[in-house]
């Protein structure tokens, strides 16, 4: 393939790592209008934690790689990938800004013969739909004609560091017959695991969101079994554990689902079909459901505190986790945050410790302030708490309840609890 010059619009969980790949072979360019998040990535750092600092110092210092918030630096790129956040807003309902944002940007200095990649998370049509009048009402270029498009959905996980973006087969797709085997080719140079390309980018674009309403229904469905089990009095956990034996069960984990994907995709699918006149019963039916267990955990809590004599009113309770997922600091979209407001709406105390989130990120995005590690009080100290996202420090943590604190372990992970999901 031809010396190409790349630009990544986003250097967020899915930019950044993609970056580094593609600066290995290409001259490429990581572009995002957070001053900070650039600062932070020049000086060799990722509070990200996707990108481990020798790694990000590595590719600067040995390949063509630049970090920068200036549009004149992406100007002279042939081929631009989009990394940005595709959110829904408080009504669940997609929310594009981002991405037209981005792509008005590009269109500043898109060119003929460009290609534009799109790797956010959308409803099938938003590319061709959405984004290429974007593209063509700035750059006064025409669609399929003077410039192109791809779609290769991102399949990050983040804080996972064995499935990492080489490692995981990538979706690829194009705009034309012959840019699908173009976008298909530049992919494959990066990607151990192989490609996929789909015949077109609708396609490319519903493969992606019914990855993760797959899952985000399955989950409802152990979420549900979990409530079902806790009226029986048995443990969810010896329940799959048990069916898990057979070949072809599915080893899905009662949860609170949150995150970037599993807990916004879903609606993103289900607002297009409504669109189209159709009501997607299953997948809202488990959107519901999933976006309703906070408020199932916080109380069952309670009702374990009065079982206990506790009085809940004033009760000190100690969260313990905030992130969306162990072992990782991203807090987007935490459902934990379901948990603590409705324990407040209880009028409990609540204390929330993380080892692994930034205070000022939780602060400013959920408006809690998070306890450090030198603020932590004795676990003794609290009339329950609540295991709430299984980070390793918590494993290695004495969290057996005694008959006067009530411990709720939403991830099931310890030996003892009172109870969980």
């Amino acid at each position: 393939m031809e010396k190409l010059s790349l630009a990544i619009i986003g250097l967020g969980y899915v930019g950044l790592p993609l970056c580094l790949e593609f600066a290995k072979k290409y001259h490429t360019v990581g572009y995002d209008i957070s001053k900070r998040r650039v600062d932070e990535l020049l000086s060799g750092k990722d509070h990200t934690l996707e990108v481990a600092e020798l790694e990000l110092i590595a590719v600067c210092r040995d390949y063509e790689l630049k970090f920068s918030t200036d549009l004149a630096h992406i100007a002279d790129c042939s081929v631009y990938i989009v990394t940005v956040p595709t959110p829904v807003d408080k009504y669940n309902r997609p929310n594009l800004k981002h991405l037209i944002d981005a792509s008005e940007t590009i269109g500043k200095v898109l060119k003929k013969g460009d290609l534009v990649i799109f790797e956010s998370t959308v409803y099938p049509g938003a590319t061709e739909e959405d984004c290429v009048p974007a593209l063509e009402r700035v750059s006064g270029l025409q669609f399929n004609v003077d410039f192109f498009c791809g779609y290769s959905p991102e399949r990050i996980n983040p804080g996972d560091k064995s499935h990492t973006v080489t490692q995981i087969k990538k979706v690829t797709s194009g705009s034309t017959p012959q840019i699908a085997e173009k976008v298909n080719a530049l992919y494959a140079s990066i990607i151990t695991a192989g490609t996929h390309m789909a015949p077109s980018i609708k396609v490319a674009e519903a493969a992606k969101v019914i990855e993760n309403a797959q899952r985000d229904v399955n989950i409802a469905f152990v979420n549900e079994l979990s409530m079902i089990f806790n009226r029986m009095g048995i443990r969810t956990k010896d329940v799959l554990e048990a069916a898990a034996t057979k070949w072809n069960f599915l080893p899905f984990q009662p949860g609170l689902v949150g995150g970037h994907c599993i807990g916004v995709d879903p609606y993103y699918l289900t607002q297009k079909a409504q669109e189209l006149g159709y009501n997607p019963e299953i997948i809202l039916a488990g959107r519901r459901l999933n976006d309703n267990m906070g408020i199932y955990v916080a109380n069952q809590v309670v009702k374990l505190m009065i079982r206990k004599g506790k009085k809940v009113e004033g009760a000190r309770v100690l969260v313990l986790g905030v992130t969306f997922k162990e072992n990782c600091p991203d807090i987007r979209n935490s459902r934990v945050i379901d948990v603590i407001s409705e324990l407040v709406d209880f009028g409990c105390k609540v204390d929330v410790y993380d080892p692994w989130a930034d205070e000022g990120e939780v602060l400013d995005e959920y408006g809690i302030a998070i306890l450090s590690s030198a603020q932590k009080p004795p676990i003794c100290d609290f009339d329950a708490v609540v295991l709430a996202v299984a980070h390793r420090e918590f494993l290695e943590m004495s969290l057996c309840p005694t008959q006067e604190q009530v411990v709720y372990d939403i991830k099931s992970v310890l030996a003892e609890s009172d109870g969980s999901l």
